[in-house]
This record gives structure tokens, C-alpha cells and sequence, in this order.
């Protein structure tokens, strides 16, 4: 009976005596499959757009056990080149693992199956390595459904994405996404709510004179403070114009606390307090907020004066300082108007409203 082959490492299994004088020769190579098998590495170059499949050859062709066996019977493999389209690199349809590495370029996807059975493979993440296994017909990446990872320090220069992380000491990077929650010793996210659990918590930026930011989704969304607050310094957004007052003057509170018109103004003038072009102050203001806001407005020897204000386009009368609202503005001079809104219920407002004369 002729020699056969085993089905994964294609070793070759010589028949009672056959090979006679070459026996010795045959079994060495087929513990130089064995050797790269288990320990084996193999780079491959996949560049260009077709599909690779990966040499397969019996184990009396590895005859030198200083060179590398055929491509699939390696225990690494790491696939290099340019990609210019999306491929699948085929091995055998056997049972087998590998630590493979996706060291290709291009924007385009890799995709590592078994032949004659391109939809059941996995696409390798590029410039990753992972471990996969083959059932003869599947592939599955073992780093895919790894589950739950614990570490005692996590850091990236990317992106770190998790169901769950949970943390002895550290977890910092770029960005920190988490479907579900993220711990650290003091610190705890969920879906709705952050957590520092400590006497003395601490939310800094490690840069020197580097903002930090709190962004909210929507003009009508808010950062709230609940409990009390002390405060070192406060910045308010101002806009300096130079523009003269007249007309009417759309005053948006989303983009600016502060307004001032550098020009002299040149006739009695509207003030319509919004939220911005698309946005109501109605839309963004809960019942029982306030908001207060300032208007400057120069005035040369010829003064004029805010004699109407509207909130989103509809006349208010605001309760005026002194009991009394101007009648004029003030000479060679910068009035600043200050005006507090509040909003007592839906499109409800009261003003009270103050005319302030600097020179």
C-alpha cells in the first residue's frame, strides 16, 4: 500500500516497508512540519486586489528545516503589502489555529477563510493581531469574544471601545467609549451618570492653560450644577460691533451674554431678545430660569435709546430700575442696558430691565 497523508499537516504516513533507504529521510520531514507548525512564521504578500490562497504542500516537499515550510502549515502569519481592493486570503478547509497579523496599507479589508467557504471568514482588523481558529469550514477571531478584560493600567492613543471596563488604577486615552459601564477606583460611568467617589474629587485638564470643555447636545440643552457652588472666575461670551444702533437689533443669547456697538447710534432702536435665527428663546428656556444679558450702546452728541424690547419677535414691557422707563439716552456716552428674563411660564416672560450711562 502507497504512503498517505494526514489531513491537516499533510505528514506523510509511510506504508510497511516502503521507502526503503529513504524511510530515515521522510520521518525528518515530517518533523520539520511539526516544527513550523507549532512554532513556524511566515510573512506573506497579499498586495493588489485579488483573492490569495496560501500554498499547501505535503510534508515531503519541507525538506529543509533551516527555510520555512509551504504558507499554511506556520503557526504565525503575518500578511504584508499595498492592498488596492477588498480580498479574502484562503487556507485550507481543515481544523487548525493561527496568530495572524494584518500588516497591509490601503483602506481596504482582508478577509481570512477557509477555501470553499468565503462568507463564513473574519475580516482582520488592519495593523492588528489576533488569534483565530478553524472549524474546516469557519474561522473565528478568539480576541473577538474575549469578554470582559481586567487590567491594571489601560493606555491608548486611540480609540478604547468596551461593553464594560473596569479598572484597579488608570484608564486614560483619546477617546473612551463604553456601552455599558466604566469603573475605575473612584470613578464610575453608566448610561446617565458619572461618579467620582472621593472627599475631594478632582476634574482637571493636565495642560497648561488648556480649556475644559462641557458641550451639551442642542441650544436648549444645559450643564447643571445641582447643590451650591463656588466659583474662582467666570468668562462671559461678549461681541463688540461696529455697528450703530437703530432699527431693529436681533440680540441672541446662545451666541454671545455680552453686546456692544461701537458705532454711534442713529436712531431709537428694537432690541429682540432670541435665542438665535432657528432657535426661540421660548424653546431653550424652562419655566422658572432667568437669564440676564447686556447691550452697549454708544451714543455721540445726538443720543438714542432702546424704547422697545421683544422677546421672539413679540413686544414685552419690562419693569424698568427707578420705576420708570427712558425716555432718552445719554450724550457723548456708552448706555449699557441690562436686561433679566424671566420666563414664568410657556411664552410668559418678565423683564426688569436697567439704562446705565458711562462717560
Amino acid at each position: 500500500m502507497p504512503s498517505s497523508f494526514t489531513s491537516r499537516l499533510k505528514l506523510e504516513r509511510q506504508a510497511s516497508g516502503e521507502n526503503s533507504g529513504n524511510w530515515g529521510n521522510l520521518t525528518n520531514y515530517v518533523f520539520n512540519r511539526v516544527d513550523a507548525s507549532v512554532k513556524g512564521y511566515q510573512a506573506v504578500n497579499v498586495a493588489g486586489s485579488a483573492n490569495v490562497t496560501l500554498t499547501s504542500n505535503n510534508s515531503t516537499s519541507n525538506t529543509d528545516d533551516s527555510t520555512t515550510d509551504d504558507q499554511v502549515h506556520n503557526a504565525v502569519l503575518e500578511f504584508t503589502g499595498a492592498l488596492t481592493g477588498d480580498i479574502h486570503v484562503f487556507t485550507d478547509a481543515v481544523e487548525t489555529k493561527y496568530t495572524v497579523f494584518n500588516n497591509t496599507t490601503g483602506s481596504q479589508s482582508l478577509t481570512f477563510a477557509n477555501t470553499g467557504h468565503a462568507a463564513n471568514g473574519v475580516v482582520l482588523k488592519q495593523g492588528a493581531k489576533t488569534l483565530v481558529y478553524s472549524t474546516g469550514s469557519a474561522i473565528t477571531d478568539v480576541m473577538a469574544d474575549l469578554g470582559d478584560v481586567t487590567v491594571t493600567s489601560v493606555t491608548s492613543t486611540g480609540n478604547v471601545a468596551a461593553t464594560n471596563v473596569v479598572a484597579s488604577a488608570a484608564v486614560s486615552g483619546t477617546s473612551l467609549t463604553g456601552t455599558a459601564n466604566v469603573q475605575g477606583t473612584n470613578f464610575n460611568a453608566t448610561a446617565n451618570t458619572i461618579t467620582i467617589q472621593s472627599t475631594a474629587p478632582n476634574l482637571a485638564a493636565t495642560t497648561a492653560n488648556a480649556d475644559l470643555l462641557l458641550s451639551v447636545n442642542g441650544v436648549a440643552g444645559r450643564v447643571t450644577f445641582n447643590g451650591g457652588g463656588k466659583i474662582q472666575q467666570v468668562a462671559e461670551k461678549a461681541n463688540v460691533s461696529a455697528t450703530a444702533a437703530t432699527g431693529t437689533i436681533n440680540f441672541d443669547v446662545t451666541s454671545q451674554a455680552v453686546l456692544y456697538f461701537t458705532t454711534a447710534a442713529s436712531g431709537n432702536y428694537t432690541l429682540n431678545i432670541r435665542g438665535d435665527g432657528s432657535n426661540a428663546l421660548n424653546a431653550i428656556m424652562d419655566a422658572g430660569e432667568s437669564i440676564t444679558i447686556a447691550h452697549l450702546v454708544t451714543n455721540t452728541g445726538t443720543p438714542y435709546y432702546n424704547n422697545v424690547v421683544q422677546i421672539d419677535g413679540s413686544t414685552v414691557t419690562p419693569e424698568w430700575q427707578g420705576g420708570a422707563a427712558p425716555s432718552a439716552g445719554n450724550a457723548n456716552s456708552v448706555d449699557v442696558y441690562s436686561y433679566t428674563i424671566f420666563k414664568t411660564a410657556d411664552a410668559t416672560f418678565t423683564v426688569f430691565a436697567s439704562q446705565t450711562q458711562f462717560a
